[in-house]
């Protein structure tokens, strides 16, 4: 397999973890991009992305560390939300939340993303806690699930009343999401993309958002269809099977850089 071919395959969630950080497509793919042209210009990095992910996060971590370190005054963002996300995202620290993504998100090893970091592992692991007890902190809202298969949708309520949300309903069907949304107004969404009548979960968000602006999570085992770049991808994407901690990390993520309502 050449090289561009095994970086090529990591790519997609590269992009996932870029979105999630960066709270937007455009410029998560920005700095993709830059750590691509970075390895590119440098002979020994390209040489490196060989041994597989964990040297290409490494390298993509250098740049947007170095590029978040230059961030200041007001935004250049293209759209009210990006500029939004950049707002909230520099007030709190750029590394508990690439501990908690690193190990969460992306299924890395404590010491495979020490080493990405440059930290040391016990370092990471006090960033992951800190993250864990700012997302904690996030305002309750109400959380509506799309998803078809009754233990997964059950495992989700738990997950989400446990974290202090209000779960507003469940849907199984285009139809029913549709429905719930209308009558709920809910603040955050849970999607499956496979429902049970053959409808799509990304038809029934489609239905949702004319309604209404709100935080959206996919949640689904063939995460490669929504990372093609043929179409404006979620920034919030979780694979099945998923661990509960991913889950509680893309809510934080979601919640932190999106417009939810919350309860009361």
């Amino acid at each position: 397999m050449s090289l561009g071919q095994q970086v090529a395959q990591h790519l997609p969630f590269l992009r996932r973890y870029a979105r999630a950080l960066t709270g937007s497509q455009t410029t998560g793919d920005a700095f993709v991009s830059a750590t691509l042209e970075a390895a590119l210009a440098d002979n020994d990095l390209k040489a490196s992305l060989s041994a597989g992910r964990v040297p290409l996060y490494t390298a993509f971590n250098k740049v947007w560390s170095s590029a978040y370190l230059e961030v200041e005054g007001p935004s250049d963002a293209d759209s009210e939300h990006e500029a939004a996300a950049q707002d909230r995202l520099r007030q709190v620290t750029p590394l508990n939340r690439q501990a908690l993504l690193l190990t969460t998100l992306e299924d890395f090893s404590i010491d495979e993303a020490a080493k990405i970091m440059d930290l040391a592992p016990d370092d990471v692991q006090n960033l992951i806690a800190e993250a864990v007890t700012e997302i904690d902190k996030e305002s309750a809202t109400r959380v509506l699930i799309i998803e078809d298969e009754p233990l997964i949708s059950m495992q989700l309520e738990d997950l989400v009343t446990g974290l202090g949300h209000e779960v507003c309903g469940t849907a199984a069907t285009r139809t029913q999401a549709a429905e719930l949304a209308a009558s709920t107004s809910p603040g955050l969404v849970l999607a499956d993309i496979q429902l049970a009548d053959g409808s799509s979960g990304l038809d029934a968000i489609d239905d949702i958002l004319a309604i209404d602006a709100m935080p959206v999570i996919f949640i689904t085992a063939y995460p490669e269809r929504l990372l093609t770049g043929d179409r404006p991808e979620p920034t919030y994407l979780v694979t099945k099977p998923f661990q509960e901690s991913t889950v509680r990390t893309a809510i934080s993520q979601a919640l932190f850089f999106g417009s939810s309502k919350p309860l009361g």
